[in-house]
Order: structure tokens, then C-alpha cells, then sequence
């Protein structure tokens, strides 16, 4: 089995990866900044063993601590999960250089440093696995959420340049692009909207399998690129998102 750190997952997508992994048995580390909702996921009764660090990633400085903190209690490191985001939305001018560098520091800055602490871990793995959660807001744009929108696309060519300079010691780098996810993650979205029920329907409508995925509908990718099924995958933007951006 495997040792895997997920970075932002007391709740949503990051929570269901972390039953996940820990139902096939993984041991799990979790880190985030909401202890209390991160305990509790971590507390359940489940297969494989699991641990919390509070942990904020906007705080450059404390990434690689929190890699080596994953790495003793998992007794290495095979993958590491990194799930942890910003979403603000502002009118255009509201917009402040603090809120834009906060975004940037956790949606961006943040994947590359813990990449950089974990990369001598990884390539000791003779599973070596990098998941960076990026969203299909990296291919289209939403009015009020340009930082956002960048750091989410800017993660896909830091994806690439990862996978090759991982690539040559067994490491795969890859990005995960969620569609529409029922999770408060997206209420800051939902809350510019003038109608969000209006909103709401529209946007099911013009999604071919006409829902918005629940967080476990993300997991089968999760686990299948946390595996050695995977191995021959990297570099990759794998979108997830029942046709949304397909139509």
C-alpha cells in the first residue's frame, strides 16, 4: 500500500480522496488549515491508516516542514495530492493585489514548492506519483475570477515541466481538471451570480450528463493516477467533467 499526502481535504473532493485512498488501504496524511473538519475525516473508522498537520500553504515556509512532518509518519512518500485552493470572485476593480497574490501563493506557488520539498521522497518511491488539482476554469474564463482562471491554466504548463524533470526518475506529474462540483468550494461562484438559482439551471442544462459531480464522481481518477495502472501517464491535463467542456 501506499503513502499519500492530500493537501486541502478536510472537505469536498479532498475529503472523498482521502476515503478513497484510505479504503484500499493507503496511509494517509492529511494537511489543511480547517482542523476541525480535517480530524474529523481523519478519524474515521477506515482501512488504512490516516493522520492530520495543520497546515497553511499560502505560507511559503511551510512546505517543505509539512513534506518531511507526511514523510515520518507515512515512512515515506508515494504521492503526494495537492487540492488545496483560492476562489475569490470580485467585480474587476474590487480586485486588490493582496487577494491576487494570495491566490497565486495556493493555487501556484504552492503546488511547485511542495513538488520541490517531495521530488527526493518520490523518486526513492518505486511509485512516484504528483496530482495537482487544476479545473476546467484553466480552459474557460467566468467574468469576476481572473486570478483564479490564471493560476488554474498556469498549473498545466507547471504540470509539464514537472513530469520532465521527474519523468527521468519514475515520478509522473499529472493534473486533474474538475468540472462542476457540488461542493462549497464554489460559493464564492455562486454568490456573484445576480439569479444563482438561474445560473444554477442554466449551467446543469448545458452539461451533457445534466448534474454537477459529487465529490466521490472524482475519485476513480484520483486512485487510478495513484497507482502503478498509471505509470505510463504524465504530463497529462486529464479533465473530468460530464462533457462540459466537450460541447
Amino acid at each position: 500500500m501506499s503513502s499519500i499526502l492530500v493537501v486541502g481535504g478536510s472537505t469536498g473532493i479532498g475529503a472523498a480522496a482521502v476515503r478513497a485512498f484510505r479504503d484500499r488501504g493507503d496511509t494517509v496524511t492529511l494537511a489543511d488549515r480547517n482542523e476541525v473538519d480535517g480530524r474529523a475525516v481523519v478519524g474515521e473508522r477506515r482501512a488504512g491508516a490516516a493522520h492530520f498537520l495543520p497546515a497553511d500553504v499560502g505560507d511559503a515556509s511551510s512546505l517543505g516542514p509539512l513534506v518531511a512532518a507526511a514523510a515520518d509518519l507515512g515512512g515515506g512518500l508515494d504521492t503526494v495530492f495537492y487540492n488545496a485552493g483560492v476562489l475569490h470572485a470580485f467585480p474587476l476593480g474590487e480586485w486588490t493585489a493582496e487577494a491576487f497574490d494570495r491566490s497565486v501563493a495556493v493555487n501556484l506557488r504552492g503546488p511547485f514548492l511542495l513538488t520541490q520539498a517531495a521530488a527526493p521522497h518520490l523518486r526513492a518511491s518505486t511509485c512516484g506519483r504528483v496530482i495537482l488539482t487544476s479545473s476546467t476554469g484553466a480552459l474557460r474564463g467566468h467574468a469576476g475570477m481572473a486570478p483564479y482562471h490564471a493560476t488554474k491554466a498556469g498549473l498545466l504548463g507547471l504540470v509539464r515541466a514537472l513530469a520532465d524533470e521527474l519523468g527521468p526518475h519514475g515520478v509522473t506529474v499529472n493534473a486533474v481538471l474538475p468540472g462542476w462540483v457540488d461542493t462549497p468550494f464554489n460559493d464564492a461562484f455562486w454568490s456573484h451570480q445576480d439569479d444563482p438559482p438561474a445560473a444554477l439551471a442554466d449551467l446543469v442544462g448545458r452539461i451533457p450528463l445534466r448534474h454537477q459531480a459529487s465529490a466521490d464522481e472524482i475519485t476513480g481518477l484520483l486512485t487510478f493516477l495513484a497507482s502503478a495502472a498509471s505509470g505510463y501517464i504524465t504530463g497529462q491535463a486529464l479533465v473530468i467533467d460530464g462533457g462540459y467542456t466537450a460541447v
